[in-house]
């Protein structure tokens, strides 16, 4: 029995959503039966005609924006009890030649577009006293990359901000998490050359890259109601990499 034949059903709103680590997500929660909404900036998600998912505009960075898409998928499926909080950009480039407003606006998008969210889609959770909210932070937030202060910087912010909302929504029984993926197989990760993918495998124990399911995999898990007992937590999905 899958949830949509169960009282587990949900409404779930994955940011960034038409590709890699976020549709893997969004169709994972389809075959958990939830009602799924994904948001896309640039192009909606290439989908088959049995995928019943709701594509959403919405720039992060922008509060009306993300005010109409969370007051779209409402009005649409419901009232958002699981949010995966996981659009985000880079502009990778070392500390002497990155700008103001390069290093601004990774941060406005990852971090304070994440913020913005969440805090759009809280009110509905603590009065229904039942929530999942799940930032998609990165490794990199953990120890840091060369040439991605800014990056690095936007994904060490989710944890704080998962933390903080951990305790601020515990007795509502919303719980707030986030994953730090390590390399996984998604455009960014392609965008590098040959050398650099191998240097990076090299320095994962399980000697490879993850794929944007086990990330999905994950993530399926904390929102569960399995996970009600776990929150403020920071999950490496990352092939032990981050254990130095």
């Amino acid at each position: 029995m899958n949830r949509s034949d169960s009282n587990n059903a949900r409404v779930a709103l994955v940011t960034g959503g038409n590709r890699g680590i976020g549709l893997a997500i969004a169709r994972r929660f389809l075959r958990s039966g939830h009602r799924v909404a994904v948001t896309y900036r640039s192009s909606p998600p290439d989908l088959s005609s049995e995928e019943d998912l709701l594509c959403v505009f919405c720039d992060v960075t922008d509060p009306q924006s993300v005010q109409k898409a969370v007051k779209e998928v409402e009005s649409r499926l419901g009232s958002v009890e699981i949010l995966i909080s996981n659009a985000g950009i880079t502009e990778d480039k070392l500390v002497l030649r990155m700008s103001d407003d390069d290093f601004t606006t990774v941060l406005d998008a990852n971090l304070t577009g994440g913020f913005r969210v969440a805090q759009q889609v809280a009110r509905s959770m603590m009065r229904k006293r039942w929530g999942r909210i799940v930032f998609i932070s990165s490794v990199v937030g953990l120890g840091g990359q060369v040439g991605q202060a800014n990056y690095a910087a936007s994904k060490a912010g989710l944890i704080g901000l998962a933390r903080s909302l951990a305790k601020e929504f515990a007795t509502r029984n919303v719980t707030v998490n986030a994953i730090a993926p390590g390399p996984i197989d998604t455009d960014m990760l392609n965008s590098l050359s040959q050398n650099q993918v191998d240097a990076m495998v090299d320095r994962v124990p399980l000697k490879r890259v993850g794929t944007p399911e086990e990330i999905a995999a994950s993530v399926d898990f904390l929102t569960s109601e399995d996970a009600g007992y776990i929150t403020g937590v920071v999950l490496p999905v990352d092939g032990g990499i981050s254990m130095g």
